[in-house]
């Protein structure tokens, strides 16, 4: 270096010492990115013998973008040949993994079937490599796993087996023809004799081990969280089962089973802010239903006596932890039924749903997520019982104001002085409705854990349910509570066309003073009434919610498959390389 200072970056001068080790880091970095740079060019110029030359494992040291390049690249290769083409139209399956695993259960460690050839299919999971002749594969499907050891000898030629097992990496779909056996360590396992790529995974795949924890990015890639995390699909299991139980149970009852339309020129059947879509031919704004009530009425004034539909609703409101803007809902309709005999109904079907898929009427429930405190909900019945009014008052040690004055600013405003003085936060329009409702919710509800009935909510909050026969200002209604969340609204149907009336037109009011969530004025509906509706009971139960607390999830997207999410745009893209 001669007589030339060499200075760091603060101007000092360095010491022989370090300057020998910062021209040997940069060297070696030097060296490092030349070896880099040679691998590259050599992979993508035979991308089939690069693969093959390393242990597949240390492929994943790279980063996923170079990754998926270099796979993505092999496989363009392998379709230039259709005798390798890595996408075939037809694999013939002759056994599920999970009957494969229950058919051969009994064979003896050591013990290979060589005259039965078994076919089955699945995605690999894992490679695990003992040498250049001896591979073994973890393939999972149908929420099982088998073991798939190939060895050069077992296989129908020495050659193939090198090239078949070249082309093979973690998430792969492999297609197996092979025979049954048991390893001498006692794994049972499909020895192969042909092993067929059926559709290549051109991702990096996450490992078992350490799973996906990114919430975003399961509920955004559905598909990677199921093939990840096996116990997600047990949750969409116990779903399908809620649904299926619920139709044996209104069949079995007699009830007629519906479709009714999901447009609608008005929104109808509960207090809801809906979204709106544009019929181009019509020239005609139309409201996405909030609820299917009123047809389904329709419907028994037409001498259908018990309807019911399962299907979806839409309501143009907050996302939370318990909302998706659209959600799955049960409702049924009964001729010459009261809120009485709904209560007797909501009991046997959830009491009876829970013990036939559980086996037990008690089911445990993380209100805070998995590391949060276990709680139990307790199915057994008779539920309990709450009155709106007494048992509101008896809790808040106050007197609220009569149910029949609660159309007077004089109610409104006693209601108001209440919640100001208990810290009970409701944004405008504060109607009476609107802030009874919040005190129920923060008095009342929050003691609700196993299922509960609200009963007897008075007529400003109720606006399609019958007067109370005996007590003046209240219903006779009920929600369900489980988990201090509402899961079931039920109510002997209000059938006097002229209070039916009068009460939409209350309705109007409050929509005319900012209640976005307040009803339309139906005519249609109010001229069906006029034919007559028979004393009817009328109940709706969210499906969702109630999948949530029978799957332990506190979250209403792990029971959706695809939830409400909002959009990445803002999110930052990733580059072409991250190195």
């Amino acid at each position: 270096m001669g007589d030339t200072e060499v200075k760091n970056e603060a101007g000092e001068k360095l010491s022989k010492n370090e300057l020998k080790r910062r021209l040997k880091e940069e060297k070696k970095a030097a060296e490092k990115v030349e070896k880099e740079k040679a691998k590259a060019e050599a992979a993508a110029a035979n991308p089939t013998t690069a693969a093959s030359a390393k242990p597949k494992s240390a492929e994943e040291d790279i980063s996923p973008n170079e990754y998926f390049k270099l796979r993505s690249l092999a496989v363009e290769e392998l379709k230039l040949d259709p005798n390798t083409h890595p996408y075939p139209h037809k694999f013939s399956v002759s056994i599920s993994l999970t009957n494969f695993l229950e058919e051969y259960e009994k064979l003896k460690d050591g013990e290979t079937l060589t005259d039965v050839v078994v076919k089955c299919a699945g995605r690999i999971h894992a490679i695990r490599e003992s040498g250049a002749k001896l591979i073994f594969y973890d393939v999972r499907g149908e929420g099982v796993k088998i073991q798939v050891m190939a060895t050069a000898n077992a296989y129908k030629s020495e050659e193939e087996f090198g090239v078949d097992n070249a082309k093979l990496r973690r998430g792969d779909i492999v297609g197996v023809v092979g025979n049954p056996g048991r390893t001498k360590k006692g794994e049972l396992s499909i020895i192969p004799t042909e092993l067929v790529l059926l559709a290549p995974c051109l991702h990096m795949l996450p490992h078992l081990h350490y799973g996906i924890k990114d919430k975003e990015t399961r509920y955004r890639q559905r598909y990677l969280d199921l093939i990840i995390n096996a116990d997600i699909t047990r949750k969409f299991q116990v779903r399908a089962q809620i649904i299926s139980y619920m139709r044996r149970f209104f069949d079995q009852m007699g009830f007629l089973e519906i479709e009714t339309p999901m447009m609608n020129m008005i929104p109808g059947g509960a207090t809801a802010k809906p979204f709106m879509t544009h019929h181009n031919d019509l020239k005609l704004d139309l409201y996405m239903r909030v609820a299917p009530e009123l047809y389904h009425k329709m419907l028994v004034v037409g001498g259908i006596d018990r309807v019911y539909e399962i299907g979806k609703q839409f309501r143009n409101e907050g996302i939370d932890m318990t909302h998706n803007p659209e959600f799955t809902t049960c409702e049924f309709y009964m001729a010459y039924a009261d809120y009485h005999d709904l209560i007797d109904i909501t009991e046997k079907l959830l009491s009876g749903m829970v013990k036939q898929i559980f086996g037990s009427y008690k089911v445990t429930f993380h209100p805070d997520g998995p590391e949060g405190e276990a709680k139990e909900i307790d199915f057994t019945p008779p539920f309990k019982r709450l009155r709106m009014f007494p048992d509101l008052e008896r809790i808040l040690g106050m007197k609220l104001p009569s149910p029949d004055t609660l159309n007077t600013e004089e109610a409104r405003l006693h209601l108001d002085r209440i919640c100001v003085e208990k810290q009970v936060d409701c944004p405008p329009p504060r109607t009476c409705a609107r802030l009874l409702d919040k005190l129920v919710g923060d008095f009342l509800e929050e003691t609700c854990i196993n299922p509960t009935f609200i009963t007897e909510h008075p007529q400003i909050m109720s606006p399609l349910a019958k007067w109370h026969r005996t007590e003046k200002g209240i219903t006779e209604r009920f929600e369900l509570f489980v988990m201090k969340k509402e899961v079931c609204n039920a109510y002997t149907e209000l059938n006097d066309p002229a209070v039916q009336r009068s009460r939409f037109e209350q309705q109007a009011k409050d929509k005319a003073s900012g209640d976005d969530e307040a009803m339309f004025l139906d005519e249609n509906f109010c001229t069906a009434l006029e034919y007559g509706l028979p004393p009817t009971g009328g109940w709706g139960m969210g499906i969702d919610r109630l999948s949530m607390f029978l799957t332990d999830s506190n979250n209403i997207k792990e029971v959706l498959f695809f939830p409400a999410m909002k959009p990445e745009d803002n999110k930052p893209k990733d580059t072409e390389a991250e190195s």
